[in-house]
């Protein structure tokens, strides 16, 4: 049984101690795993927390409060984080493959690059967050709130976003909204956007972009639509 300090992301001050069961030789990442835990246990404070990089595979961390946490490259694959409460939560380069992330609150996290590849994120509220390069293969996201979120390079198949790889940028949609590169607008704004304001976004090459790839971009939004997020319950 060891003492370990889990810190503030921002301030750098010692956030909580846990009594955790392991060696002090013991990887960094086990140690925040098992902190957590303790935390979770012992209601400690984990928002704001600093957990880069913790070990949580597999983990009941439903309901948990991690608002502000930094958990960068945590593997979290598998874990249970349903109701969990992770407004601005700092994920990138998480593993949250096979998570179950219904009803968690997402808004304004930032999920660049993880890995969402089969998580349950029915019903999540991710407005306003980042998946930039998220791969979504077989993510379920029926009933989500994906209003201002950002998906630019995001990848992989499922039912609500789309996702295209080709040439100059990356394109993303569902439903409702159509992002190429990092425009993202209604679709029914982009049939109505005229040279200039193509222009306005990114010159020539946006230009050259649009008039090549226009017609058939709204081909095939038409062909292989997004299902709204309510659909398929």
């Amino acid at each position: 049984m060891i003492n370990f300090n889990v810190k503030n992301r921002l301030s750098g001050a010692v956030q909580f101690t846990a009594e955790i069961n392991c060696s002090e030789d013991d990887e960094t990442s086990k140690k925040l795993g098992l902190a957590v835990k303790w935390a979770l246990r012992n209601e400690a404070n984990l928002a704001g927390a600093d957990l880069t990089g913790a070990y949580l595979r597999g983990a009941n961390l439903a309901g948990a409060h991690l608002a502000w946490a930094y958990l960068r490259g945590a593997n979290l694959e598998g874990a249970s984080l349903r109701g969990a409460y992770l407004r601005r939560a700092y994920l990138a380069g998480a593993n949250l493959a096979g998570a179950n992330l219904a009803g968690a609150y997402l808004a304004g996290a930032y999920l660049a690059w993880p890995s969402l590849s089969g998580a349950n994120l029915r019903g999540a509220n991710l407005e306003g967050a980042s998946l930039r390069g998220a791969d979504l293969t077989g993510a379920d996201l029926r009933g989500a709130n994906l209003a201002g979120a950002y998906l630019r390079g995001a990848n992989g198949i499922n039912h609500w976003v789309k996702c295209i790889q080709i040439e100059t940028y990356a394109i993303s949609y569902t439903a409702e909204i159509l992002q190429i590169g990092c425009e993202r607008h209604p679709i029914a704004d982009w049939r109505n956007f005229d040279t200039r304001r193509i222009a306005e976004m990114d010159g020539k090459a946006a230009l050259k972009f649009w008039d090549k790839y226009k017609d058939w971009i709204f081909q095939t939004i038409e062909l292989c639509p997004a299902e709204p997020m309510e659909a398929k319950q």
